[in-house]
């Protein structure tokens, strides 16, 4: 029987990243999610995303 750490195998279930990203029109900033481009918000005030997120 072995006690050695690398012996065990990791279960755990991958965690993907959020694929955010954006572009500026002539009206603002439009993010959106890369993995789901019709995935968009729209607002009529400024949003500091660190607070919202």
């Amino acid at each position: 029987m072995s006690t050695a750490t690398d012996d065990v195998t990791d279960r755990s279930s991958a965690v993907e990243s959020p694929t955010i990203e954006s572009y500026e029109t002539d009206d603002g900033v439009v993010f959106f999610d890369a993995q789901n481009p019709l995935a968009w918000v729209e607002t009529s005030r400024t949003l500091v995303l660190t607070e919202v997120a």
